[in-house]
C-alpha cells in the first residue's frame, strides 16, 4: 500500500506536491517554513501557477473545516497571507479570488477563531496595493458580514469585545480597499453607508467614550488601542477623512438616522460627540455641507418635540464653533433663514400648545419650558454662526434679521398664526435677542457702511415702544455696535467716579467717516435717549444702559459739535426730571437726575476742561469727602476761581444724595415721596456751563440754546396714552458761524387748541362738500339735455381759457438762429408757430 500511494504521489502536479509538503503530519508544529520558500519560489518563478495553487488550497481549507480540523485551517491562511505578500504578478486576481473565497468561508463559520482569522487575514489583504484593476471583484458580502460582527451580541464579554473589533478592523480593510479604487463598486454608496456608519456608531456608543478630546487622537497606550471605542473613532475619522465633495451627505445621513432611530439627540452628549468627530476629520472646505444637511434635518423634525429640535440646534452650535471662518457656505442668508423659522415656529407652538393640528404630533402635550430652552439655543447658535462670518456679512445678516422683526400696521413679516399680539411680542423679543448675539464683538472701522439707515431707522423705532424688554435689547445693541475698544465694561455701573484715569479709557481721535455717521444720525440718536429716559416703565437696566450709551458715544464718536450736543442732551434731562408735566414716577424723576450728574461729572473730564469740571464739583477741595477731582495738576486747581455752579455735586451729597447714582441705583433706594423743591444749588446751570466751556472755544449760541427733541412719526409706534398731548416742534436754533451747519427757523407751536380748532373747520368743510355733490347728482337727474350741454360747453371754454393762460406764461417758442423776422408792418414774428394755439377737440376735454 505504501508504493502504490508512493506511486500515485509522484504523478501529482508539482504545486500540489509543494502544497501539501507544507502541511505537517501534527498540525501544532506550525507551517513547514523549508516548504512554504520551496512553494513561494515556484509562485514567483511560475506565476501562471498561482491561480491553481489558490484554488487548490481553497480546496483543502474547505475540506479541513468541515472536518473541523482547525489547526490545518490556520495553517492554509498563513500560506495564504505569504503567497499574497510576496507575489505580485499580473496573474495574481484569479488568487485573490480563492483568497476571497477562502476568507468568506471562515467568517460564515459560527466559531469565533475562524471568524477573526479570516478577518485578519482580509485586512492584511486589504493593505496590498495591486498593480493590476479588478473588473469583477465584489465586496458587498464582506460589508454586511463585517457591520453584522460589530453587533455581535456574544455571551462572553471577552469574546464578544474581539468579535466586534474585528468587524470593525474589517470594514475599516474594505474602505481602505475600495475608496480609492474606480473600478470596483462605490463603497459610498447608501446600500454601503447605510451598513457601515451605523455599525460604527454603536460601537461608538457602547463606550465610555463621551466626547472627543481632540482634533485628531493622539497617541493611545497599547490597553487603550485594544479599547473597540478607540478603534471605532480611528476607524470613523479615516472613512470621513477620506470622504470627497459628493460623498459627505451619504456619509452623514446615517449619522443622522441613527441618531433619530435611537433617540440620542435628547441626550445631545453622543450626538454632540459625533458631530465633533465629523467637523475635525472631513476637510475644511466641506464644513458647510454638514452644516446644511443639520438645517435641513432641523427642519425635517420642525414638529417634533423640544428636546429633539434643541438638541440638532446644541449639535449646530458645536459644528458652527468647530467650522473655520467664512465655512457656512455660500447660502450664509439662508442658515440664518432656518434658524429664524425655528425661532417664530417654537413661539407658535409655546403660545398656541398645537404642532398646527398635525394628526400624528398634535396630540403631543408641548412643555413652555423646553421650548423656552430650545429658543434660547437657537439664539446661541446664531450668535455663533455671525462669529464666523467676515464685516461686511454680518452687517447683511443684522440687515436680514432686522427685516423679520414684525412691526404692528408697518411690516408684520411674519404670518399670524394665531398666537395673537403676545406671539409678535414674543417673537420680538426673540429677534431682538438674536441681534444681540449677532452684534457682540462687533468691529468696524466705518460705522456709515456698517450701520446704513435701512438698519438704525428700525432699530431706534423699537426704543419708542412701551414693552421695557424691547427697549432694554436695542440699547444693548446699540452698545454693541458703538463699542470698537472695549470700553463697555468699563461702563456698567452708574457712579460719580473721582478720576476717570482709573478707567483706562481707550480713546481714538474720531475719524471723518465717525463724524459723518454723527452728522447724520446724532440726532436720532439723542433723541431716543431723551425718550427712553421718559418712559415711566424704565427701570434700573434702562438707566445704567443708557449711561453706557452716553459714555460710549463720547468715547468712541465724539467731536466738539458732538459734546455740545450731549452736554445739551444731559441738561434737557435734568428738565425732564424737573417738569411737572411729565407723570414719571419719583423713582424715575431721581434716576434721571442721577444720570445726568454720573454723564456731566464723565464729560467734564473728558474734555479736560478746567473750569467746566470746576463747575461741576467745586470746593471739592474744601469738602470732607471728595467725589470728584479733574484731571489737571493739584497748582493749576487751586489756582482757579470758585463758581457757585460748581458746588452741585457736594451741594447734592448734603441735602439731596437721592439725586445721586450711588443712592438711586442700589437694590433698596432710599427715595422722598415727592420731588417738589428741587431747585438752587443741587441743580447744573446751562448758563455757568454755556460761559465756561465758551471760553475755550466751544460754540456759546449752540450751548446755550436748550435740547428739544424733534418728534416724528415713529412717535405712533410709543402709543402714548393720551391723543391731546402737546408736541411742541420747536427746531433748534443752529450756529451761524460755522459753515456746516445749517440755519432753521422756529417752527409755529402746534398747541391742543390749534389742533381742536383744525378738527372743527375740516368737519365743516366736509358738510359743505356732501352737500355740493348732492346738487350736482340732482341736477343731472332733473335738468334738460339743453341745459347739460351748454354747462359742459361753458367747462370746455373755461379749460381751454386756462390752458391758454398756462401755455402763454410758460411756453415759448424755439430760439431761432436767425433770431427774428420782420412781417410786412415792420414786427418781429418767430419762425414757429406756439403748439399752445392748437384747438383741443371737445372729445379731448374731460
Amino acid at each position: 500500500m505504501t508504493g502504490v500511494c508512493g506511486c500515485c504521489g509522484a504523478l501529482r502536479p508539482r504545486y500540489k506536491r509543494l502544497v501539501d509538503n507544507i502541511f505537517p503530519e501534527d498540525p501544532e508544529d506550525g507551517l513547514v517554513k523549508a516548504n512554504m520558500e520551496k512553494l513561494t519560489f515556484y509562485a514567483l518563478s511560475a506565476p501562471e501557477k498561482l491561480d491553481r495553487i489558490g484554488a487548490y488550497l481553497s480546496e483543502r481549507l474547505s475540506r479541513d473545516v468541515a472536518r473541523h480540523r482547525y489547526g490545518y485551517v490556520c495553517i492554509a491562511m498563513e500560506a495564504l497571507d505569504q503567497l499574497l505578500m510576496a507575489c505580485h504578478c499580473q496573474s495574481i486576481n484569479l488568487f485573490v479570488e480563492s483568497f476571497l473565497k477562502m476568507v468568506r468561508k471562515l467568517l460564515e463559520s459560527d466559531k469565533p477563531s475562524l471568524q477573526i482569522l479570516g478577518t485578519n487575514s482580509f485586512v492584511k489583504f486589504a493593505n496590498i496595493e495591486e498593480d493590476t484593476p479588478s473588473y469583477h471583484r465584489s465586496y458587498d458580502f464582506f460589508v454586511s458580514r463585517f457591520s453584522e460582527m460589530c453587533h455581535s451580541s456574544y455571551e462572553d464579554p471577552d469574546i464578544r469585545t474581539k468579535i466586534r473589533m474585528a468587524g470593525i478592523k474589517g470594514l475599516q480593510g474594505v474602505v481602505r480597499k475600495t475608496v480609492n479604487d474606480e473600478l470596483q463598486a462605490n463603497i459610498w454608496d447608501p446600500q454601503h453607508m447605510d451598513k457601515i456608519v451605523p455599525s460604527l456608531l454603536f460601537n461608538l456608543q457602547c463606550g465610555e467614550h463621551s466626547e472627543s478630546r481632540s482634533p485628531s487622537p493622539l497617541q493611545a497606550t497599547e490597553k487603550e488601542k485594544e479599547s473597540p471605542v478607540e478603534l471605532t473613532e480611528r476607524c470613523f475619522r479615516e472613512l470621513l477623512g477620506r470622504a470627497a465633495y459628493g460623498n459627505i451627505k451619504n456619509a452623514v445621513t446615517p449619522v443622522l438616522m441613527h441618531l433619530d432611530n435611537h433617540s440620542l439627540w435628547e441626550g445631545k452628549t453622543f450626538a454632540v460627540c459625533c458631530f465633533k468627530i465629523i467637523m475635525y476629520s472631513i476637510q475644511s472646505q466641506h464644513s458647510h455641507l454638514v452644516i446644511q444637511q443639520l438645517l435641513g434635518h432641523l427642519d425635517a423634525n420642525s414638529k417634533n418635540s423640544a428636546k429633539v429640535r434643541a438638541g440638532i440646534v446644541e449639535v449646530l452650535l458645536e459644528a458652527a464653533a468647530i467650522a473655520a471662518s467664512g465655512s457656512v457656505g455660500p447660502t450664509v442668508l439662508e442658515v440664518f433663514n432656518t434658524l429664524l423659522r425655528q425661532l417664530r415656529l417654537s413661539v407658535d407652538y409655546e403660545l398656541t400648545g398645537s404642532y398646527d393640528g398635525s394628526t400624528n404630533i398634535g396630540t403631543k402635550i408641548i412643555k413652555a419650558h423646553e421650548e423656552r430652552q430650545l429658543q434660547e439655543a437657537v439664539i446661541r447658535t446664531i450668535g455663533s454662526f455671525a462669529n464666523t462670518l467676515p464685516t461686511y456679512q454680518r452687517s447683511e445678516v443684522m440687515l436680514f434679521i432686522m427685516g423679520k422683526i414684525p412691526v404692528p400696521g408697518i411690516h408684520p413679516t411674519l404670518p399670524s398664526t394665531g398666537s395673537g399680539p403676545e406671539g409678535t411680542r414674543m417673537i420680538q423679543i426673540m429677534l431682538l435677542k438674536s441681534l444681540v448675539q449677532v452684534t457682540a464683538g462687533f468691529q468696524t472701522t466705518n460705522m456709515l457702511t456698517a450701520l446704513p439707515s435701512s438698519f438704525l431707522e428700525p432699530l431706534l423705532s423699537f426704543s419708542l415702544t412701551e414693552d421695557p424688554e424691547v427697549r432694554l435689547l436695542v440699547l444693548q445693541i446699540l452698545l454693541s455696535l458703538i463699542d470698537r475698544h472695549d470700553n463697555r465694561p468699563k461702563f456698567t455701573n452708574i457712579s460719580i467716579i473721582s478720576d476717570i484715569s482709573v478707567l483706562k479709557l481707550k480713546v481714538d481721535k474720531c475719524s471723518r467717516q465717525d463724524n459723518l455717521f454723527m452728522k447724520k444720525h446724532g440726532q436720532q440718536l439723542y433723541r431716543h435717549i431723551y425718550m427712553g429716559c421718559k418712559e415711566p416703565s424704565s427701570g434700573r437696566q434702562h438707566y445704567e444702559t443708557l449711561f453706557a450709551l452716553l459714555g460710549l458715544l463720547s468715547v468712541e464718536l465724539a467731536n466738539e459739535e458732538v459734546v455740545v450736543d450731549l452736554i445739551r442732551l444731559a441738561l434737557a434731562l435734568q428738565d425732564l426730571a424737573l417738569s411737572t408735566d411729565e407723570a414719571l414716577p419719583v423713582y424715575n424723576r431721581c434716576a434721571v437726575h442721577a444720570l445726568a450728574a454720573a454723564y456731566l461729572n464723565l464729560i467734564c473730564q473728558l474734555t479736560t476742561v478746567p473750569a467746566f469740571c470746576q463747575h461741576i464739583h467745586e470746593v471739592l477741595t474744601q469738602a470732607p469727602l471728595c467725589i470728584s477731582v479733574c484731571v489737571m495738576s493739584e497748582a493749576s486747581f487751586n489756582k482757579l476761581p470758585l463758581s457757585s455752579a460748581l458746588q452741585v455735586i457736594e451741594v447734592r451729597q448734603k441735602e439731596s444724595p437721592y439725586l445721586l447714582p450711588e443712592d438711586v441705583f442700589i437694590d433698596n433706594p432710599k427715595l422722598p415721596s415727592s420731588l417738589e423743591k428741587v431747585e438752587g444749588g443741587v441743580l447744573f446751570l446751562q448758563s455757568k456751563i454755556t460761559e465756561v466751556l465758551g471760553g475755550s472755544g466751544y460754540n456759546t449760541e449752540r450751548l446755550a440754546t436748550p435740547y428739544v427733541p424733534q418728534y416724528t412719526d415713529e412717535d405712533r409706534l410709543s402709543k402714548r396714552k393720551s391723543i391731546g398731548e402737546t408736541i411742541s416742534l420747536q427746531v433748534e436754533v443752529e450756529s451761524r458761524n460755522s459753515p456746516e451747519k445749517e440755519e432753521r427757523t422756529p417752527a409755529e407751536e402746534i398747541t391742543f387748541e390749534t389742533l381742536k380748532n383744525a378738527i372743527v373747520d375740516s368737519v365743516g368743510m366736509e358738510e359743505q362738500e356732501r352737500e355740493r355733490r348732492r346738487q350736482v347728482v340732482v341736477k343731472f337727474q332733473k335738468a334738460p339735455f339743453e341745459e347739460i350741454a351748454a354747462h359742459c360747453g361753458a367747462r370746455a371754454t373755461l379749460l381751454q381759457s386756462k390752458l391758454n393762460q398756462i401755455f402763454e406764461i410758460t411756453i415759448r417758442p424755439p430760439p431761432s438762429p436767425s433770431g427774428t423776422v420782420s412781417s410786412g408792418y415792420g414786427q418781429s414774428q418767430s419762425r414757429s408757430v406756439p403748439i399752445y394755439e392748437m384747438k383741443f377737440p371737445d372729445l379731448c376735454v374731460y
